[in-house]
């Protein structure tokens, strides 16, 4: 009896030593890196981005792939049931938090584990230059004067933009048409007239701003922003909502701790390097890297802030297993 406790202990002994072994060296193939928006826009951009500057530290291939659909439900859901071994990565954002909350999805944030965050950035609500409005008000006095007629493009079901779009004009009183769009379309469509305006991600639109060919009515931070100063924060216009579109890297539940510190390691020494601080710096994005601790902690307060957003504004439908 005490021979076969001691093949036990010994067989058990050299698994855990053989699975730590192939935790020290993770990786040892190419990573998927799953971005949850079409190519050519901002979520794609800037994962593009970051995923070859975490090529360069891991030493293996941190390969992009764009899987959208649901304001994100689709990646999220794809990495909820990939296996927990590190080798499947969301580029996540606030997305993670809108599409879990509206009900595209039946489970929550926390169903993945989140990684860090790399970068930050408000929403703005953006018109053509030329356009009759020049103030957040006067769009929203005549959309409530004239309900169901102007029109308001944005991202995806579920997606930031999408919730910013509907709680300025919800929390507005006004009643727009909403159009789901993707990134690249949602600029041809304000220059073309096609829609009237466009809840959109910051840096993109901020190209055609300083063309002269667009304009911010507002911004959904909380703070004004150093690249737009002049521009008026949601809050000051008096809707009670505020949150910045944050983009960072979540995994399958159960993986390992030390795989899950690899990625962390890598995301921020990448985050941190001379060429991508410079790029996310000329793109006018606030680079702000973290942790898992402090992304965790930073999560839920957010969540907590959005469900109260999105209550206010009607549109939280979670669809979470009790």
């Amino acid at each position: 009896m005490k021979i076969l406790n001691a093949l036990f202990i010994g067989t058990a002994a050299v698994a855990l030593i053989a699975a730590a072994d192939a935790r020290a060296e993770w990786p040892e193939k190419p990573i998927q890196f799953i971005i949850p928006f079409g190519a050519g826009g901002g979520a794609d951009i800037e994962g593009r981005l970051i995923a070859k500057a975490m090529s360069g530290v891991l030493g293996q291939p941190v390969v992009p792939i764009n899987k959208p659909g649901g304001g994100g439900a689709i990646t999220y859901t794809f990495v909820k049931n990939s296996a927990p071994d590190g080798y499947t990565v969301a580029w996540n954002s606030t997305s993670v938090l809108t599409t879990t909350n509206i009900g595209n999805v039946p489970f929550d944030y926390t169903a993945l584990e989140h990684i860090g965050q790399v970068a930050q950035q408000p929403v703005p609500f953006v018109v053509k230059k030329n356009a009759r409005w020049n103030t957040l008000k006067a769009f929203m006095d005549e959309c409530k004067a004239k309900p169901n007629t102007l029109k308001v493009a944005f991202a995806g079901f579920g997606s930031a933009t999408h919730m910013a779009g509907v709680a300025m004009t919800q929390l507005s009183g006004c009643k727009a048409i909403m159009l789901p769009v993707k990134g690249p379309d949602r600029r041809k469509m304000i220059l073309s007239g096609e829609t009237d305006a466009a809840v959109d991600i910051f840096f993109v639109p901020l190209k055609f701003v300083k063309a002269g060919k667009m304009k911010f009515l507002a911004i959904s931070s909380g703070k004004r922003n150093p690249a737009a100063p002049n521009v008026p924060t949601a809050k000051e216009l008096g809707l009670d909502m505020e949150f910045d579109l944050f983009r960072g890297l979540s995994v399958a539940k159960g993986t390992p701790q030390a795989i899950k510190d690899k990625l962390e390691g890598a995301m921020i020494k990448a985050a941190n390097s001379k060429a991508f601080a410079g790029r996310m710096k000329k793109l006018k994005l606030t680079l702000a890297p973290m942790g898992q601790a402090q992304f965790n902690a930073k999560l839920a307060k957010a969540n907590a802030n959005i469900v109260a957003i999105m209550k206010k504004a009607g549109i939280y439908k979670s669809k979470m297993k009790k």
